[in-house]
């Protein structure tokens, strides 16, 4: 079952071979002058002598994230304080055709903020505030330099929060930027699902509010929907340098439990399952018995090494108690083990940072190396095909392949820890990664559900959007950054 091959899926303008190819060219990205010194001393003047460093350390700390992609360090860094500085590193920039890559956490997994064509870098995570908080409203208003915890912590005494959680303590206009989502999402949605209205700093220095200053309504069908138009851009189109978010309610109570199965295809079917009889799942997360024995040796654990399921239920007692016989049920049905119950809070929380710390877990695994991440989606009922057959790649290579996901709403992950400088270490990975994007477009689902396009998946873009598509895309950034200096070589080569 489920053993077909992918042959000939692949149209012949696609190659995948890291090539550049010439649709996927923004050529103004490539006329970018040298830096100069007063250059240099322009942006002090912007954001003030402190604000600028052009040490190799900063400019390196400044030059990758979390991924496997090598570093390349900017040509200077600039720390903003305010958005005015922002729109006038913006201009700067714009005027001189110098690449300008916005940077905040720095937790992403695709090279989104590698700085390939050099220029600045510039850190917005200063910008911390939150600015305002209405819980009759349930809704927020932050700057870019807030992480999700500071605001949770924030929020702590109002009985709302910010559910959207992608494992690291990533920053909220970060999350903006890449579409984040994580554990929550089966219920509550990703980041396109809850940011309400931006304010943006464009590629010639302009301020623009995406859904209008001060507009934080629940619904609009006033104009284009800007908004969504920034989410996911990646810092292409525009540096995002505040946002206004939907909260949600903190459910009256919660659970955790974990049962494991005898395979991977009971576990996924189970999902498919609980998913399907409309169980209103506060999150459901699969790992492989590979993931299992990571975590239970990084983070002291004693589960069953075996494909297990991590699930939480929430809402009054009584909810909880019908729901969670029923789940029951659905796992006893594909041979699932009894729950093992995370009942307290201290408990809970044990085991939700055990799976948040899963990509840690996963490279401790090959201490040195660095994590090739997937991040396929495909509809739920394609779910369980998509996974097993993963999982033969992945056998069939030879290589390890911790599989994760959030498979309440059909993504998952597979965390390969690889050499850097193992070539065909890394060619192997990259062979794996395609068949398995490949096989979710085929099925039709998505090359990226959460961790955006960045370096690590630009060539996947023009299979699952077309030339037109593609075409669009290349328009809206020729007008809006005409220049190209925003984030090159990003999403397009």
């Amino acid at each position: 079952m489920f053993r077909r091959r992918l042959t000939n899926v692949v149209p012949a303008a696609v190659k995948f071979s890291h090539q550049h190819n010439k649709l996927f060219s923004v050529e103004a990205a490539q006329r970018v002058a040298p830096l100069t010194d007063g250059l240099v001393q322009s942006l002090q003047r912007i954001v003030g002598n402190n604000n600028v460093s052009q040490a190799m350390a900063v400019r390196e700390q400044h030059g990758k994230d979390e991924s496997y992609h090598v570093c390349a360090p900017p040509q200077v860094v600039a720390f903003a304080e305010s958005v005015e500085q922002v729109s006038g590193v913006a201009r700067l920039c714009n005027e001189h055709r110098v690449p300008l890559i916005p940077f905040g956490s720095g937790t992403g997994l695709e090279g989104g903020i590698n700085a390939i064509k050099g220029g600045v870098c510039l850190d917005v995570m200063k910008m911390d505030k939150i600015l305002a908080v209405h819980p009759e409203d349930f809704d927020c208003q932050v700057e870019c330099g807030v992480t999700r915890k500071t605001l949770n912590n924030y929020l702590r005494d109002t009985g709302l929060w910010f559910p959207i959680d992608p494992g690291a303590d990533a920053s909220l206009c970060g999350m903006c930027s890449t579409s984040a989502s994580g554990t929550n999402a089966v219920r509550y949605g990703t980041m396109r699902e809850n940011v309400m209205n931006m304010e943006v700093v464009l590629a010639d220095g302009r301020v623009i509010d995406t859904a209008g200053k001060d507009r934080r309504t629940r619904k609009t069908s006033a104009g284009y929907n800007l908004t969504n138009l920034f989410v996911g851009s990646e810092g292409t189109l525009g540096i995002i340098t505040k946002a206004t978010l939907r909260l949600h309610g903190i459910p009256e109570s919660s659970v955790s439990a974990v049962c494991s199965f005898e395979d991977i295809q009971a576990a996924v079917d189970t999902t498919v399952q609980v998913l399907q009889c409309g169980i209103p799942m506060a999150r459901i997360e699969f790992l492989d018995e590979v993931s299992i024995d990571a975590c239970n040796k990084y983070s002291n654990m004693d589960m069953r090494v075996a494909p297990s399921l991590f699930l939480e239920f929430s809402g009054s007692p009584k909810s909880l108690d019908d729901n969670a016989e029923i789940v029951g049920e659905i796992v006893k049905m594909n041979g699932g083990s009894d729950f093992k119950w995370a009942t307290d809070v201290d408990e809970r929380n044990l085991l939700w940072k055990t799976r948040h710390d899963i990509l840690y877990a996963c490279m401790a695994l090959r201490p040195g190396c660095k994590p090739y991440s997937t991040d396929v989606c495909v509809p739920i009922s394609n779910l369980p095909k998509v996974v097993v057959e993963s999982k033969k790649y992945i056998d069939e290579a030879g290589v390890i392949g911790p599989m994760v996901g959030h498979v309440g709403d059909g993504n998952f992950h597979v965390f390969f820890p690889v050499d850097q400088s193992n070539p065909d270490e890394i060619k192997t990975v990259h062979d794996v990664s395609v068949k398995m994007a490949l096989l979710a477009q085929e099925l039709d689902g998505t090359c990226t559900g959460e961790h955006g396009i960045g370096l690590g998946k630009r060539e996947l873009l023009l299979k699952e959007f077309g030339e037109t598509g593609i075409e669009v895309m290349q328009q809206l950034k020729q007008t809006m950054d005409p220049n190209g200096i925003l984030n090159p070589g990003k999403v397009f080569f």
